[in-house]
């Protein structure tokens, strides 16, 4: 047998090795080890949305502490920054960590992005004022370290899922990992909530009392980080990260072995010999030859347009819910602490009724019926729900307030029982594993990049015509781009039920693909 022969069949071997490792864990029994990896990754994310969506109460609250000589309204362009300062560094740190998950790790860069959160949360709950910056420039310093940190947390917590997850339960695992910003969403306005009441004779002796309370709603959204932090520091490196990008195919089977068994990580000892496995390798040249071709370049087109477009509608809505339910005079009460109070009950029925449900309808059905088909309907329910609000805003409103909050709670139902969750899942599969993170934080990126541009607009247009006059416009506005979601979403395949490899649009197993069809 000659040098090459041997190392063909050396190398016959070690794809069988690779496959068999694969398998074992696409087919793995759903058990204690996937239900922990959802709750360590679900646990940032509720984090995540908390710290996101509490900026819509400190906007409120600041305004009376802060800005009473301006009608107890925190100006248009503060407002802006205080809202759009976690978008701009959450793009970044997309873009970033996404790029690092790939090449220095999953388990490298998970926990780091938290400790980014957990300090800057902290930082923004005692910004105060001085002469060289104000309170509010201090909070939108932090809060784009904040949003650099949860930015971080899209591609590792999606990738890290994603990869250790079997093939038939996947789709739930990462839903319900992203599921847990819904409960984020409905804590910020509870939390708000129970910080109001509590200070309520405090507020109504003297409403500068209400610093305390922003102060308290942001800075309570550390906590969660806290208690998440050190299973974030243990949690095990990928297998197919050990696989296909350290190539060290012996490693990543003990790896999937023990994990799978004992929900621990095992490092590999000094001394022992790594056995390396030849799969494709990143590169610009590689990157640019793989989505180069239009089969890969259109997905990546498809998760990163239809994300853009999402959250265009998402957080133009979503952190301006304050502003909308102030402009159907559901919260425009004269008294500091009645209005408050009002904007967290109508952030907790929206929250409670349509947000939080539409995320686990999405975890309940979307290995059933699959990602592109809750995607498509969702953009497409939304589209109409949009064109329907946006022109008969006046009529509804005037009919009855409750009407209207029925209608926007439809709204936040189907953006979650739809597209917001499933943006999130598709880029998450249909990459390969050394370009899942960056295609996952491109995707994401884009996405904020459309949450940006929906806040500057949202800001800037509202007042046309007076007060909240341009909303109903905006909503329109809306809908068109969730028309232009539901033909992007077009260019994504159908994940359900397929491997990860299957996914990538690339044939590893080239032999023995060649005797199945032989024998077929």
């Amino acid at each position: 047998m000659t040098t090459k022969e041997a190392n063909e069949i050396q190398e016959v071997d070690y794809l069988d090795k690779r496959r068999a490792a694969l398998e074992e864990i696409d087919n793995a029994k759903f058990d204690w080890f996937h239900i922990r990896a959802c709750l360590v990754a679900g646990t940032g994310f509720f984090m995540d949305a908390y710290d996101i969506f509490a900026v819509n109460f400190a906007s409120a609250m600041l305004g009376y502490v802060y800005f009473a000589h301006q009608n107890n309204t925190v100006p248009n362009n503060i407002d802006l920054g205080l809202k759009v300062s976690a978008s701009i560094g959450t793009l970044l740190g997309q873009l970033i960590f996404g790029w690092m998950a790939d090449r220095l790790g999953r388990k490298r860069m998970y926990g780091i992005e938290l400790m980014i959160i957990i300090v800057a949360t902290l930082g923004s709950s005692v910004s105060g004022d001085g002469y060289a910056v104000t309170v509010c420039g201090t909070i939108m310093f932090w809060r784009v370290i904040l949003g650099f940190g949860i930015g971080g947390d899209y591609p590792l917590s999606a990738i890290i899922t994603s990869e250790f997850a079997n093939k038939k339960n996947r789709g739930a695992m990462m839903a319900a990992v992203f599921a847990m910003q819904g409960f984020g969403i409905l804590a910020a306005a509870i939390v708000a909530l129970i910080v109001v009441a509590s200070f309520k004779n405090r507020i109504q002796d003297d409403v500068t009392s209400i610093d305390y309370c922003w102060r308290l709603v942001l800075g309570i959204g550390a906590l969660p980080g806290l208690v998440a932090l050190y299973f974030r520091l243990t949690v095990p490196e990928s297998p197919r990260y050990t696989m296909d990008i350290e190539r060290d195919i012996n490693q990543a089977s003990q790896d999937i072995t023990t994990v799978l068994s004992t929900g621990k990580y095992k490092e590999r000892e000094v001394d022992e010999p790594v056995v390396r496995i030849d799969v494709p390798k990143s590169s610009w040249a590689d990157f640019g030859k793989y989505f180069g071709k239009w089969k890969n370049g259109k997905i990546l087109v498809g998760t990163a347009v239809s994300w853009f477009a999402l959250d265009v509608a998402f957080y133009g809505i979503g952190l301006n819910n304050s502003i909308i339910l102030n402009a159907i005079g559901f919260s425009n009460d004269p008294d500091p602490y009645t209005s408050l109070k009002n904007i967290a009950v109508g952030n907790i029925i929206i929250s409670a009724m349509g947000t939080v449900p539409g995320y686990w309808f999405t975890v309940l059905f979307v290995d059933r019926w699959g990602r592109k088909t809750i995607q498509l309907m969702g953009f497409t329910v939304l589209t109409i729900l949009f064109i329907v609000v946006g022109a008969a805003y006046h009529q509804i409103k005037n009919a009855s307030i409750a009407l209207f909050i029925v209608f926007f709670t439809l709204l936040q139902f189907f953006l979650n029982f739809g597209p917001n969750t499933t943006t999130f899942i598709v880029p998450g599969e249909v990459f390969p594993t050394r370009y899942r993170s960056t295609g996952h934080g491109i995707s994401a990126a884009s996405g904020k990049l459309g949450a940006i541009i929906a806040q500057v607009g949202f800001s800037k247009l509202k007042d046309i015509g007076g007060k909240n006059e341009f909303v109903p416009q905006l909503l329109l506005i809306f809908s068109a781009w969730m028309f232009i979601g539901l033909l992007s979403s077009l260019l994504i395949p159908e994940t359900k039920g397929l491997s990860l490899e299957e996914l990538s649009n690339e044939d590893l197993f080239p032999k023995e693909e060649k005797e199945k069809k032989e024998r077929n």
